[in-house]
């Protein structure tokens, strides 16, 4: 399983969430079953939940960078992709951010609508400078 198929399958789970108001192992199970044996459960899972778990926080940091934005009217797609990107970058890190800006703008092309991956390259891109003050306020919240 690539990261990429591992993003996409996120990107379902947590669109279905968002949408449907579906809990989380019940978004997980779904996206397994449609998926196969391609993707790893445990890897879905830690990064679906990571997610949900720190949505307060996350949503928090997107509404600061998405100036003139309210959550509420972005496109569905759009917020869920921003929403993955950010906890990849804040709270995983394996990943450098540049690569996971990448892919974020990636998926908004391929999922979301024309200007969608200018959209997810701004807000994401204006986090960039910010990132080291940002990941240790986290870590300083939750005391680590």
């Amino acid at each position: 399983m690539s990261r990429r198929q591992l993003r996409e399958s996120v990107l379902q789970s947590l669109f279905q969430i968002h949408m449907g108001e579906v809990p989380v192992p019940q978004a997980i199970s779904h996206v397994l079953e449609e998926a196969g044996s391609d993707i790893d459960r445990g890897s879905l899972e830690k990064f679906v939940s990571g997610t949900y778990d720190n949505l307060p926080q996350i949503d928090s940091l997107i509404r600061q960078y998405s100036i003139g934005w309210e959550l509420d009217r972005m496109p569905s797609v759009d917020l869920t992709i921003l929403r993955m990107a950010v906890y990849e970058m804040i709270y995983e890190q394996d990943t450098p951010a540049k690569v996971v800006i990448n892919e974020a703008i990636e998926l908004a092309k391929a999922f979301s609508t024309a200007d969608s991956g200018k959209f997810v390259n701004g807000v994401l891109g204006k986090m960039l400078p910010d990132l080291d003050r940002l990941r240790s306020s986290v870590q300083n919240d939750s005391g680590n």
